[in-house]
């Protein structure tokens, strides 16, 4: 019995090429993309082809078709409500994305860490469990965190898997229910090094979102120091009276 190999059709390789442009930013929300024609000279293939690559990235949500005027990226970029409870993992699912997270490095401090939010002082007591995580949507790099763990209420953490979501260990393993979060959020440029981690060429503006949560009152179960992407993220704010 002789193995099948499985022949991936052109046209969604190309509309593979198609995503990885609008994921690097290089077409950006509201400019056009490839037109039927220029994917038939670009890649030699035929206006069935080239009309199907484009049919599957719209189909996908990528880019609305406009009847006599062309093909457009749409605003895929991730909203991070501040009025919610939601991890990362949690956040892109409901985007229709899948997630994934890269452990940078890890560490158990004695030492307790100090955030101030809003102009509040918080002490989080030591010892600590601190990870510094990359963490993708569609293997796009979508934001840095450095989080600090409390080993008071996550003994032993350090020895888990901690390449998942830590909301759901927080739930699951250690049976801890989040009952608030605490958050600061500010614009700021990227550095350097995050660029390097993001696999950019040039700094785009970040959000800075330094954080506590809490498993209960005046309970600090851990608290972030993340940078997200700016030119993947929009924050949202629901106010009441």
């Amino acid at each position: 019995m002789t193995n099948r190999v499985q022949i991936i059709p052109k046209f969604f390789r190309i509309s593979r090429d198609i995503v990885a442009e609008i994921q690097s930013g290089r077409l950006t929300t509201g400019s056009q993309a490839p037109s039927e024609n220029e994917i038939i000279e670009k890649y030699k293939v035929s206006n069935t082809t080239a009309r199907k690559a484009l049919q599957e990235i719209e189909r996908e949500g990528w880019v609305t078709r406009i009847k006599g005027k062309g093909t457009y990226v749409l605003n895929n970029k991730v909203e991070r409500s501040v009025t919610r409870i939601l991890g990362f993992t949690a956040n892109m699912r409901e985007a229709n994305r899948v997630p994934a997270s890269k452990l940078l490095s890890l560490n158990v401090l004695q030492d307790d860490y100090p955030l101030t939010i809003n102009r509040r002082q918080y002490i989080l007591k030591g010892p600590l469990c601190r990870i510094h995580r990359l963490r993708f949507a569609d293997q796009t790099p979508m934001m840095i965190e450095k989080r600090y763990i409390s080993l008071h209420f996550c003994p032993d953490i350090q020895k888990l898997d901690l390449e998942g979501s830590l909301y759901e260990i927080y739930e699951k393993k250690y049976g801890l229910r989040l009952t608030q979060v605490d958050q600061m959020v500010s614009a700021v440029m990227m550095g350097v090094d995050e660029m390097v981690h993001f696999g950019l060429k040039q700094a785009v503006p970040a959000f800075r979102v330094e954080g506590i949560t809490f498993c209960g009152r005046e309970l600090i179960l851990e608290m972030e120091d993340s940078l997200y992407r700016g030119d993947q993220y929009r924050f949202t704010v629901k106010a009441t009276r």
